[in-house]
C-alpha cells in the first residue's frame, strides 16, 4: 500500500523570514536549469533538520540528493518559457515548498495520465511492462524515453488527474515517478513571481 504524496501546510515556523532569505539569493540568467521555466538560485538554503523531518513524514530514512538542484529556490515569471514539461524526477522522493504569497498569483503542481498507455506514473514493477508493450526492463526504458521525448510537450496526449494548489508555506512531498509538471509562472519580478524550493531525496 504505497503512499503517493503527502501535503503539509504551515511547514516552516518562520516562513516569512525563509521567504526573505530566498529572495536575497542570486538568480543568474546564464544557467542550465534542466529545461524548466524560470531560474534557480545559485546557492542553497535549507532548514535545520530537514532530512530528519522529511524522513519522519514519509516513514523511512532518507538522504538529500544534492547533485540534482536539491535546496535551490526557483523563480518563474509570467513570460518565462522552458523546454521541459510533463516529466518525472530521478530520485526516490521529491518535495516542493511553495513560497509565493497568495496575492501574487495562483499555480501549483499538476499530475497527468498518459492516454495511450493509461498510466499515471513511470512503471516500476515487472507486472507493468505489458502496459508499455515491453518484454523486459530495457525495452521499458526505451519506451519510457519515447513517451517523454514524443509526448512530454503535447498536452493532447495527456489527461490531467489532479492539481495540488499553491499555498504559501505548503510542502508537497510526492513520489517522483508520477507524471507531473509545474503550474504556470506569474508576476514580473522576483518579489511577485512564482517562488518555490525544490527538494530531492534518495533512500538513506
Amino acid at each position: 500500500m504505497p503512499t503517493s504524496m503527502i501535503i503539509v501546510d504551515d511547514f516552516l515556523e518562520n516562513a516569512e523570514g525563509y521567504r526573505e532569505a530566498a529572495l536575497s539569493l542570486d538568480y543568474p540568467d546564464d544557467q542550465k536549469n534542466e529545461g524548466y521555466p524560470g531560474r534557480n538560485s545559485s546557492k542553497r538554503i535549507l532548514p535545520e533538520g530537514l532530512d530528519q523531518e522529511i524522513s519522519r513524514l514519509v516513514g523511512e530514512p532518507l538522504r538529500a540528493r544534492k547533485d540534482y538542484g536539491h535546496g535551490r529556490t526557483r523563480i518563474t515569471l509570467a513570460q518565462d518559457k522552458g523546454r521541459a514539461d510533463i516529466h518525472i524526477d530521478p530520485c526516490y522522493w521529491s518535495a516542493i515548498l511553495y513560497l509565493s504569497l497568495p496575492e501574487h498569483g495562483e499555480s501549483g503542481t499538476h499530475f497527468y495520465r498518459h492516454k495511450e498507455t493509461g498510466t499515471d506514473r513511470w512503471l516500476y514493477e515487472a507486472s507493468d511492462l505489458q502496459k508499455l508493450g515491453a518484454r523486459n526492463q530495457e525495452e521499458a526504458k526505451i519506451r519510457f524515453n519515447e513517451i517523454l521525448l514524443q509526448d512530454g510537450h503535447d498536452r493532447s496526449k495527456w489527461e490531467e488527474t489532479m492539481h495540488v494548489p499553491m499555498k504559501f508555506n505548503r510542502l508537497l512531498i510526492l513520489r517522483p515517478w508520477l507524471w507531473h509538471t509545474a503550474g504556470p509562472g506569474f508576476g514580473s519580478s522576483l518579489q511577485d513571481g512564482r517562488l518555490i524550493q525544490v527538494l530531492f531525496f534518495d533512500r538513506a
